[in-house]
């Protein structure tokens, strides 16, 4: 064995001296194996450590990132140097970003602070990010650290997407303690962490940020609250929730939908409904509410649909109607989106005579399986839009896998 380590080194220190970085790394990787099926310190890693630092240095892109993991199986011994290269501001930048990136590989207090510094210090915003990102690799070691950073504006918002990252419940207290901060990307980004935690802390915060001045805060506690169905008996979450379809801002009223259909009640869909056929609801909204009503998952969500079907003269709203009922999925709710699809048929609703609605019939009743759908199907096979029959095919092979189409 010791010969072939021998080898392996002569052969390593010949690539390094011809600069072929790419064999160099193959040695390299050869001698750590060899040294771990060993378990023992028969290289000298000290040597390794001057092999591999050239390539970091001069290698391209693809070199670098293997060479990186070189570095990282090579231990502690490689993090003063990848310290020297992080602090070295006439670096390549290229070059500091891995080193800064190979940084977060190591769970050490030297590592830790030498990010923590240059997110101190740099203006880089670039660079500040990637060191955020290696922080929040390193987990709960990195938390008294970056907690420190939330003491000044200057970092605090690094140091909140890097708390974020870690999502460990150590991150809590921390990260609790900048919901209010002035800053609304702190506040939002904070909360958002917080919204993947159980913790009894943390829904009274999210329900005070509905009325957060700001809407992208509004849009992050909305959404939070959402993912805590469990809560909704307590908390009264579908009446709070469902003010928020009459923000000033579409894209929290959007967010209302998608958490009140997360709450998969009757009193949901109701809220849902009315905002749907109100005449000052955008069709941003009403598309997002029509999804919404299939994902509350009751029959009264798609009983609302097919009164919306039969009030709206909207062909964008039809469309979007007859699309999602495809995507029932629940087999206590099949039999009624399929019914609804049926009914549109049979009376002749003026959807039909638009041939994209027609094709989605075709394509949702075949997804949603029903037998009774075959006879329909056969009929718009016949139809004189060419897509329309070609979706009515593609459904009936999947109601009926020996269907044979008639050639016309």
């Amino acid at each position: 064995m010791e010969g072939n380590i021998n080898q392996l080194l002569v052969q390593a220190q010949t690539a390094y001296d011809a600069d072929d970085w790419s064999s160099l790394i193959q040695y390299l990787q050869q001698l750590i194996l060899v040294e771990d099926n060993q378990h023992s310190e028969t290289v000298n890693s000290e040597l390794l450590l001057k092999l591999a630092l050239p390539v970091l240095e001069m290698g391209d892109f693809q070199q670098r990132w293997e060479i990186a993991k070189v570095l990282v199986r090579l231990g502690n011994i490689a993090i003063a140097p990848l310290i020297d290269i992080l602090e070295d501001e006439d670096a390549e930048e290229e070059l500091r970003w891995y080193a800064a990136r190979t940084l977060g590989e190591f769970q050490h207090p030297d590592a830790i602070a030498s990010l923590v510094e240059l997110l101190k210090t740099s203006e880089d915003e670039e660079l500040k990010g990637i060191a955020a990102t290696a922080l929040g690799q390193m987990g709960s070691d990195a938390i008294a650290a970056l907690s420190e950073l939330l003491q000044s504006e200057d970092t605090r918002l690094l140091a909140v997407r890097s708390l974020a990252y870690i999502r460990r419940q150590e991150t809590i207290t921390p990260l609790l303690s900048v919901v209010q901060d002035t800053q609304v990307v702190v506040r939002a980004t904070a909360l958002e962490a917080l919204s993947s935690f159980h913790d009894q802390r943390i829904p009274p915060v999210l329900l005070q940020a509905l009325d957060d001045v700001a809407a992208t805060v509004r849009r992050v506690a909305v959404l939070g609250l959402g993912f805590r169905p469990d809560l909704n008996s307590e908390l009264n979450l579908v009446v709070r929730l469902q003010t928020k379809l009459y923000d000033f801002n579409v894209e929290v009223c959007c967010a209302a939908a998608i958490s009140l259909a997360r709450m998969g009640d009757d009193h949901a869909a109701t809220y849902l409904y009315q905002v749907l056929i109100s005449l000052h609801t955008p069709t941003i909204l009403q598309l997002e509410i029509i999804r919404a009503l299939i994902w509350v998952g009751t029959v009264s969500g798609l009983e609302y649909l097919q009164k919306v079907i039969e009030q709206s003269t909207s062909e964008t709203v039809w469309q979007e109607i007859v699309t999602v009922l495809g995507r029932v999925e629940k087999p206590q709710l099949t039999p009624k989106a399929t019914e609804i699809l049926l009914e549109l048929l049979r009376l002749h609703h003026p959807a039909i005579e638009i041939a994209n609605i027609k094709s989605a019939i075709a394509l949702s009743l075949g997804q949603l399986g029903s037998q009774q759908a075959i006879i329909p199907l056969t009929t718009l096979m016949k139809d004189s839009n060419e897509q329309v029959k070609l979706h009515a095919i593609a459904a009936l092979k999947k109601l009926s896998p020996e269907f044979v189409p008639i050639e016309s």
